[in-house]
């Protein structure tokens, strides 16, 4: 890996952390440059835009994202295991950030403006939902899981449990919010089978 390529994975892994604590709009090039001792044309080198720079750590969240929820869970056991083992890991990826899944922070952020970083947002939104449906089917074949289940809207519920998690937890500092995870979860799987 060449330096400059190197440099870039450090500045975006930094911008991550900014981003879930502080949302998308608050990762500027002056202050990423001051927090990495770079200059700002030194970073701006990197990125050549602040959405360009902002589009990065979409992306390479979404990279992590992969590896550490969907990819471990497919070694799972097809069924209810592998839908057990995507919500542990999606538990693991939220505590993996500062300031929790920068997905569901930058959601605010852009989802009334047009263009490139909403797109991207809206499709990784897109393919979890299509991964956990997919897995809900899978489960439903494997009998784990009542026939007449309807997968999308396990994946909505699923998504909105994760969803209430993050408000809970960052925002309301709701000390019991991992219980409630937990107990809203199976819950939902309690009323899959």
């Amino acid at each position: 890996m060449s330096k400059g390529h190197q440099t870039r994975r450090n500045i975006v892994a930094r911008a991550i952390g900014v981003a879930s604590t502080l949302g998308l709009d608050k990762v500027t090039i002056g202050s990423l440059a001051r927090d990495m001792s770079m200059s700002k044309s030194g970073l701006f080198a990197h990125f050549k835009s602040k959405e360009q720079l902002q589009l990065a750590i979409l992306q390479e969240s979404a990279a992590r994202f992969v590896e550490i929820v969907v990819s471990p869970a497919l070694n799972q056991p097809r069924g209810e295991p592998r839908i057990r083992a995507l919500f542990e890991n999606w538990c693991n990826w939220i505590n993996s950030l500062p300031g929790g899944c920068v997905f569901l922070k930058a959601a605010s952020e852009v989802d009334d403006r047009p263009g490139t970083l909403r797109e991207f947002l809206a499709q990784t939104q897109r393919d979890w939902l299509d991964t956990l449906a997919g897995a809900t089917r899978i489960a439903m074949a494997e009998g784990h899981f009542r026939p007449d289940l309807d997968h999308e809207q396990f994946a909505y519920e699923a998504q909105g449990i994760f969803c209430a998690h993050q408000i809970f937890q960052r925002l309301l500092d709701d000390k019991s919010a991992g219980d409630r995870l937990r107990h809203a979860y199976e819950t939902l799987i309690a009323r899959s089978r």
